[in-house]
């Protein structure tokens, strides 16, 4: 496939926004606990909190992608999700990703896994449809690559199990476009796998049979381009990192040199991010910012063209060429690519904290029910929930959250106007809950995470067009995540979240918590 047929629509990358938790877990922590070496090439694992998973992650990314492009999630008209650990085995999480971010219920959402190939797999297919469109414009497109892999605890899967998320907006000013796609698939079983029911991965752990299935695959997808990697010259190689050797043992077999591997490459500050590794490592070498002297480049500029090779154990490889030179379609194209990416996290664990986050050590089941909500309730109050959206009375202009009964002001029943809220916000009043005083229902988080503060916080009103200031505020309960002094002062700003706020009846829960203005990540 390539992006040369001035017939067809090309959209090109034109934003990126990658998110990994600030929480990590040292690999000399299981080294200590272990008595072994842990994951190769590994220098640290990211460990999701107790209230994140795969879709929290999507909608991290999602936000700072759709931010750094400066496209409103209104206008994309497709949306394409990808991880292997999804929240629930079955279940359409891309539906629930495009309403926390805003996209309209009308777009199309596709769901890829599988095999961690499947990020490079959804890539390739949105590039592909949007090409089969022919001649006109053509709106924004969003692909949101997320992963949490787990293993035994003993297995050298857990040893670099990491976790984070990368989205991608494709609009027709990107400025790096898809020259071309490959493929390969050799039967390799054993390779990387997990069984029915399981949420470990596994393999066989023959490991020669391995490296050599990763090679074969990952060499044959990028033969499969029909471009000569010289010829090409990538400034980076983003491929499947599993741990922090096995990407160098194609450099041989892709004829490049380690130094553009190592360009693309975030496995040592990450873990294995599963289907997200190689969009975390094209985000890494994409992003002008530098994102701290721990990039594994040792400083560079960013990159114009990357090779980037999704690897899925099995073994099935899909190549991607990448470069910002212009086309017919994007002759006026930048070579830089906006980023807005977190990859570093700056709260360290000890073993024992990083299993309880993950849920590997907890306490038994909470006595009683908890307050219940139905899920239909639940449903009522989405917007609200993902997207905060308050009330606007019609008569008064005043604001209510959730925008229902009577105006808080005027006493109005002429009704309410949706708008969405900015996320910002002033505590009000705050407290902790200690262990042993959450509700049932928050329990479980309690024992992975400890005690949590709780606020209230008067949300600054949406402002006016053109960015004029709005003194309007409206108040709201909320989790308080990551606050460094512990229960946050009254005053103290903070900005909302997506969270899992909890699980009930076998369904989890998604809505916001706020984090204190000083700990937000940039």
């Amino acid at each position: 496939m390539s992006a040369d047929d001035p017939t067809r629509t090309t959209l090109g990358i034109a934003g990126v926004g990658a998110y990994v938790p600030r929480l990590y877990l040292p690999a000399s922590a299981y080294r200590e606990a272990w008595d072994n070496g842990g994951a190769p090439g590994v220098d640290r694992v990211a460990v999701a909190d107790a209230d994140e998973d795969t879709l929290t992650m999507a909608t991290e990314a999602g936000r700072r992608a759709l931010r750094a492009a400066g496209v409103d999630a209104g206008d994309i008209d497709h949306l394409a999700l990808a991880t292997t650990t999804p929240p629930n085995d079955e279940e359409e999480i891309a539906v629930r990703l495009a309403s926390l971010l805003g996209v309209d219920p009308s777009v199309p959402t596709r769901q890829f896994g599988g095999s961690t190939r499947a990020g490079a797999v959804a890539l390739a297919a949105t590039v592909e449809a949007t090409q089969n469109v022919g001649d006109g414009a053509s709106s924004p497109r969003l692909v949101v690559v997320t992963d949490s892999p787990r293993g035994a605890p003993e297995s050298d899967e857990a040893a670099g199990a990491g976790a984070g998320a990368t989205a991608l907006v494709l609009a027709e000013d990107g400025p790096l476009v898809v020259d071309a796609v490959g493929e390969f698939g050799d039967p390799a079983p054993g390779t990387r796998f997990r069984g029915f029911g399981s949420a470990e991965t596994e393999s066989i752990g023959v490991t020669q049979y391995e490296r050599d299935a990763y090679t074969r695959a990952v060499a044959g997808a990028v033969e499969a381009l029909g471009i000569d990697t010289t010829e090409l010259n990538p400034d980076a190689v983003a491929l499947t990192a599993p741990d922090g050797k096995l990407p160098y043992r194609a450099a041989n077999a892709l004829d490049v040199e380690p130094a553009r591997i190592a360009a693309g490459t975030v496995v040592s500050r990450t873990g294995d991010a599963g289907a997200a590794g190689p969009i975390l490592g094209l985000a890494s070498a994409l992003d002008s910012a530098g994102d701290a002297g721990a990039d594994e480049s040792g400083g560079r500029s960013p990159a114009t063209s990357v090779l980037l090779v999704g690897y899925g154990g099995g073994a099935g490889a899909t190549a991607l060429a990448l470069s910002t030179e212009a086309t017919d379609t994007n002759a006026a194209a930048s070579s830089v690519v906006p980023v807005e990416a977190v990859l570093d996290g700056d709260v360290e664990l000890s073993y024992a904290e990083a299993l309880r986050r993950r849920g590997t050590i907890t306490g038994g089941e909470p006595a009683g029910g908890g307050a219940y909500v139905s899920v239909p309730t639940w449903k009522r109050t989405i917007p609200q929930r993902h997207r905060l959206v308050a009330g606007e009375c019609a008569e008064c202009g005043a604001l209510s959250f959730p925008p229902e009964g009577a105006c808080p002001d005027c006493g109005s029943l002429a009704g309410y106007d949706d708008v969405t809220l900015p996320g910002t916000g002033t505590v009000e009043a705050a407290t902790a809950i200690g262990q042993g005083g959450a509700p049932p229902e928050f329990v479980e988080q309690q024992q992975r995470a400890g005690s949590f503060p709780v606020a209230v916080v008067a949300f600054d009103g949406p402002g006016g067009e053109g960015g004029e200031t709005d003194e309007r505020t409206v108040s709201a309960p909320a989790q308080v995540v990551h606050s460094p002094a512990g229960t946050p002062a009254i005053g103290d700003r903070v900005e909302a979240v997506p969270r899992r706020i909890y699980e009930q009846e076998g369904v989890v829960r998604y809505g916001f918590k706020v984090v204190p203005a000083e700990a937000r990540r940039e």
